[in-house]
């Protein structure tokens, strides 16, 4: 398992640092995430480190994504949370401050609760040719 002695998350997963933690294992810690945006905001990252989506290794993202979903009911049952955003951001452009792979998992309770994700669709900035062309693009780069 690759750790990086800088990171906080590291830190964490090895508690050189406390955290409230809601969950470990071998591959996986989950704590809650000191700003709680809403209730219960939680983030569960891999002991293995990785700086974003970018660097993950397969293994080590189904390790996380395996967890997640017990995580996040967990989160649900003790909060009564009605909703869930589950986000991972990367890159600084993105929103990334913490150069270790986590997911948040948000709780929602309304629309009024906080936390917002809105975006913009773009629904006529792009053709059926230019989505077409796009989609097979990035098929090819799989």
């Amino acid at each position: 398992m690759h750790t990086d002695p800088t990171c906080i998350f590291c830190k964490i997963a090895q508690q050189e640092i406390p955290s409230y933690r809601v969950y470990e294992d071998e591959a996986v810690v989950a704590f809650l995430d000191l700003s709680q945006v809403t209730k219960g905001h939680t983030l569960v990252i891999p002991k293995h480190h990785a700086k974003n989506v970018y660097e993950l290794p397969e293994e080590v993202a189904a390790d996380v994504f395996k967890r997640v979903p017990t995580i996040a009911k967990a989160i649900q049952r003790e909060t009564g949370a009605i909703g869930m955003n589950v986000l991972s951001n990367a890159e600084e452009v993105a929103g990334q401050t913490v150069y270790h792979f986590h997911i948040h998992l948000i709780p929602r309770f309304g629309h009024e609760d906080g936390f917002g994700a809105k975006w913009i669709t773009q629904n006529d900035a792009f053709t059926s040719e230019e989505l077409t062309t796009l989609a097979s693009n990035i098929h090819s780069q799989v």
